[in-house]
């Protein structure tokens, strides 16, 4: 029996130790397989990760190529769409504009390294990259690519912009150049097909820009590599005609091998951590996609801010404008949208630099921005423009308050660095009752309100009124027809006969232009006048004027000949090169001719209007101040200046024999000229009074229609010649007006 007992005991030992035996294996087993099946998740993990990752870098990049060619586009839109390039860029005499405003840009630009103009035949208008003349022609400088970037914009339709953009090989290096055809904002353009021109920026994708794109994209060892280059990780850079210029490369950061050579050794011991590294794994992931979520969203961000002022740029303002549209819509309350424009603000630019400028900018915006309603949107349109939009229950009275505050705030003068500037504002205002009015006509009204606040005085604000839109197509069409009576040459000029005051002869005349228009008859000075200023034609108006007056004045010899200039003319820096270049065309001797300025521009610009002066004297012409008394000349300003003529005021010689104090005043104003050496012309004679008052006032030159009506020039040589035929010869006067 006892044998029978050991032997169950030892069975049962082998039972058990089998079944341990087993149990240990099946465990082992099933820790290898649970090992092993860890392990190669992770490998697999590892994988995923590494394409997880790469794949992010690939589209991270697609996205900072395609960012860093929009922000092109934009400036390029902004830049293109102008309605002051719209008249610069296509005038004669717009280069100096072009160039500051466009090669000159080009500089210090971290938008763009050039920039070019061109025409319909592809020759460079001016061509600027990094602030200086190319030497080079633009088809050694280019690839042929960018031709076809010009074909596209020439090829689109009404209702397309005409602006392409994309990626083309230079002599630098590959570059997103961008060709727009130059237009007023609105997309209009009063240029004949064949005359277009075109701006073409471009912002070279150099070493670095590519190193700042991997900077703020997390893209590690991003770099330009050539078409054949070989690599694993890469986004080609492609032209308009589809062929692959480059190639973005970057080295894979491969976070899966990372993760995995760091946790295979702790696996084995303790499998337990697997799931907390995944975890780890998880939260990275989230925060990386977190990340490169806000990244965009600060890129899409970034395109709709202006840079300068910090505000919303043009197509943030459309945006706003658009919700704001459909929330009227919904909610039935209106859109207002204010359009302004800086009164002054180019002149503060032109006497300051660029520099106070974009200060004074930035000062307004800050200004604006505690004025606005809260829910408000400000944008800055571009140059001296901004835009306001906000929905109100009311229909103008909210945006008429806050125009009438806008303008009370820029009544006070602005301290910007040292400098005190004064600028004013000319406010437009539009609606949108209900949200009845899309974005683009909002905006076109309130435009063309702001535009007439500007003609009626400016530092006013005006509402939209649908008149508007006629007066505009009449104001129009008398531009266009203006612009094509000077190309043409079909003004003509009548010329007011100047009298010395003790000998009453014909001593000068004084040149004013005059136009017939085609189908309407005389138009008045008056009214053309105004808006070749307003639109830039001022100053091919008053070239012509200058080069007919002196033209015609070389048949008289013993005549001067007096011409008005305007403060459009006289704010131009080259103004002198051109009456250098009229003189030297018509041969005629400079001290016969005498340029005539108004007091308003002198006392808003003395120091710009010195040194014109002193250019213009430098070449021998004479320069007068008309309209003297009008006004608010100081005797400083006589001093200062150093006119070489004063003409008194109209106003003034009217009431002479009437109103005591009106002589006193007249008399006291002639003696201070005479006591600074200074000759004294009175315009306005019209009766013999007038003319015997100014005389023993002590006024050595007389103009009026006492003496003569502006009459033509052949009135004028037949006057002279009957002069001449009546004096012995010997005695012919030479005049000195």
């Amino acid at each position: 029996m006892q044998t029978v007992g050991k032997s169950q005991s030892k069975g049962s030992g082998i039972g058990r130790h089998i079944a341990v035996t087993g149990v240990l294996f099946s465990f082992a087993i099933v820790v290898a397989v649970v090992t092993i099946m860890v392990l190669t998740a992770l490998e697999r993990v590892a994988e995923n990760a590494n394409l997880l990752d790469d794949e992010r870098s690939r589209e991270t990049t697609i996205g900072a190529v395609k960012t860093f060619e929009d922000q092109l586009g934009a400036t390029l839109d902004d830049y293109a769409a102008w309605d002051d390039a719209a008249v610069n860029v296509y005038a004669p005499d717009g280069m100096d504009w072009t160039v500051s405003n466009y090669g000159e840009m080009s500089l210090n630009s971290s938008l763009f390294d050039m920039a070019i103009v061109i025409d319909d035949a592809k020759k460079a208008i001016i061509a600027y990259r990094d602030g200086k003349p190319m030497e080079e022609p633009l088809t050694d400088f280019f690839a042929p690519s960018l031709w076809t970037l010009l074909d596209t914009v020439k090829a689109a339709g009404p209702a397309d912009r005409p602006q392409a953009v994309g990626f083309v090989t230079t002599k630098r290096g590959i570059a997103a150049v961008g060709v727009a055809l130059v237009r007023k904002k609105s997309g209009a353009l009063d240029v004949p097909a064949g005359q277009h021109r075109y701006l073409v920026f471009a912002r070279h994708l150099d070493d670095d820009r590519v190193t700042a794109l991997g900077q703020t994209y997390v893209i590690g060892g991003l770099r330009l590599a050539p078409p054949s280059f070989a690599a694993d990780y890469r986004v080609p850079i492609v032209d308009p005609t589809g062929a692959t210029l480059g190639k973005l490369v970057w080295t894979s950061r491969s976070p899966g091998d990372i993760a995995y050579a760091q946790v295979r050794p702790m696996v084995i011991q303790a499998l337990g951590l697997v799931g907390l590294f995944f975890a780890v794994l998880l939260v990275i992931g989230l925060l990386a996609g977190r990340r490169l979520k806000a990244e965009e969203g600060s890129a899409r961000e970034e395109a709709l801010r202006d840079r300068l002022s910090g505000l919303s740029n043009r197509d943030g303002l459309g945006l706003a404008v658009d919700r704001f549209v459909v929330e009227a819509r919904q909610t039935r309350r209106n859109v207002l949208l204010l359009y302004l424009d800086l009164d002054g603000f180019k002149e503060v630019n032109d006497s300051y630099g660029h520099g106070t400028g974009d200060q004074l900018i930035r000062a307004v915006a800050a200004g604006l921005e505690v004025l606005i309603p809260q829910d408000a949107v400000l944008a800055r349109i571009g140059g001296d423009e901004f835009a306001i939009a906000f929905l109100s229950d009311s229909e103008n009275a909210a945006a008429l308050q806050l125009a009438e505050q806008i303008l009370d705030f820029l009544v006070e003068p602005l301290e910007i660095g040292r400098r005190v500037v004064v600028v004013g504002a000319s406010i437009g205002i539009a609606m949108s009752p209900f949200g009845s009015i899309g974005r683009e006509e909002l905006v076109r009204r309130s435009d063309l309100a702001m535009y007439k606040a500007k003609e009626a005085g400016r530092a006013r604000m005006t509402l939209y009124d649908p008149s508007m839109d006629a007066d505009r197509e009449q104001r129009n069409a008398l531009e266009l027809d203006l612009r094509i009576a000077i190309e043409s040459g079909d003004l003509t000029l009548a010329y007011q006969p100047l009298i010395d005051a003790t000998t009453q002869a014909m001593t000068g005349v004084e040149a004013l232009v005059r136009w017939n228009r085609p189908g309407h008859g005389p138009v008045s000075p008056e009214l053309f006048i105004p808006i070749a200023e307003t639109s830039g034609l001022i100053e091919s108006l008053g070239l012509f004027v200058l080069r007919k007056a002196c033209e015609t004045a070389k048949q008289w010899p013993e005549l001067n000949v007096s011409v008005n200039v305007s403060p459009g003319q006289f704010r131009n820096p080259a103004f002198s090169d051109y009456v250098r270049y009229v003189l030297k065309q018509t041969e005629i001797e400079a001290s016969r001719i005498t340029l005539e300025i108004t007091e308003g521009y002198m006392i808003q610009n003395p120091q710009r209007t010195r040194q014109s002066i002193e250019r213009l004297k430098g070449l021998g012409v004479k320069v007068a101040l008309d309209d003297f008394g009008s006004g608010f000349s100081s005797i400083g300003y006589l001093r200062q200046f150093g006119f070489d003529r004063i003409k008194i005021d109209r106003s003034l010689v009217m009431g002479v024999n009437e109103d005591k104090r009106q002589r006193e005043m007249l008399q006291a104003t002639v003696a201070l000229a005479r006591s600074l050496d200074i000759p004294v012309t009175a315009e306005g004679i019209e009766t013999e009074e007038q003319a015997i008052a100014m005389r023993l006032f002590g006024c050595d030159c007389l103009q009026g229609y006492l003496f003569g009506k502006p009459v033509t020039a052949d009135l004028i040589t037949k006057m002279l010649s009957e002069r001449r035929a009546a004096e012995p010869t010997g005695r012919r006067r030479i005049g000195a007006a």
